[in-house]
């Protein structure tokens, strides 16, 4: 069975080219140390992230955008946080199951899926990161920062995760699973991150629920120059208007509309509009 396996490992390693790495992952030539998180900003990052910090390089890393390496040039063989970001996603999205399927027994399989995406998505991610001052430790550029100063989530969404795989890199799963529970999932739950406010969805489920078609969203207007454009879109069911909404792209009006077709259902009931009993 052992040589099988080789066999099929060398095959693979061939195809795609693969080559097995030195299993100590925190080797220097990893995660070289640039020496922007001094020994003050190291104290002050453990204490965000209530662990200690052993392998400095790690860290920086995690906390490397990627358009910072055109800062700095690469010559050091220094790397942006994305690899660690692709290891942190997968542990956070299996710390997180854990989590719930041990602390909620009676949850069904789709009741579970549900509360995780609440749990685990960009803005409930980035939200934890500016609650801890992450964002003042991120070495990005001038228009990183700037799209990061405009609300930008993914940048520090990002971040959060690649810091879940520097800590379990230097310290172990167990304390990885710490900061996730014991840090970043009572900032969501205390923020009310983890109420559903994907409104399409929401009335999509109510409108069904009363047996008619899902609704349909249309452009009632649209303004602005490319760069700045702002939209207003309407949400239908059976050609009956619901409710409108506006914002800087379709997706977020489409929010904002069934939104408000779901603030107003709680005086006017959809299904009174729909068969015409009430004014439009």
């Amino acid at each position: 069975m052992k040589d099988l396996f080789n066999k099929l490992f060398s095959s693979f390693s061939k195809i795609f080219n693969l080559r097995v790495l030195d299993t100590n992952a925190n080797h220097p030539d990893f995660f070289p140390v640039v020496g922007f998180l001094s020994n003050d900003k190291k104290s002050e990052l453990e204490n965000i992230l209530q662990t200690k910090i052993n392998n400095v390089g790690i860290f920086e890393q995690a906390l490397t955008h990627r358009s910072y390496l055109t800062v700095i040039g690469n010559d050091g063989g220094f790397r942006s946080n994305e690899r660690l970001e692709f290891l942190g996603d997968s542990l956070l999205n299996l710390i997180v199951s854990d989590f719930l399927f041990k602390s909620n027994p009676e949850f069904s399989e789709g009741e579970l899926t549900k509360l995780r995406s609440r749990l685990v998505n960009s803005h409930s991610l980035s939200h934890c990161g500016f609650s801890l001052g992450i964002d003042k430790f991120i070495m990005l550029s001038f228009s990183a920062e700037k799209a990061l100063k405009d609300g930008s989530d993914s940048i520090v969404a990002d971040t959060i995760e690649a810091i879940i795989a520097a800590i379990y890199l230097d310290s172990g799963f167990q304390n990885a699973r710490k900061f996730v529970v014991e840090v970043l999932v009572p900032i969501i739950v205390q923020s009310n991150l983890i109420i559903d406010t994907n409104y399409k969805s929401l009335l999509l489920e109510k409108v069904q629920s009363l047996g008619f078609p899902s609704p349909v969203y249309k452009v009632l207007s649209e303004s602005g120059p490319d760069h700045c454009k702002h939209f207003e879109v309407g949400v239908y069911v059976e050609n009956v208007l619901l409710g409108t909404g506006s914002g800087k792209n379709k997706k977020s009006a489409e929010q904002e509309a069934a939104h408000n077709a779901i603030e107003l259902n709680l005086f006017t009931n959809i299904k009174e509009k729909c068969d015409g009993k009430v004014d439009n």
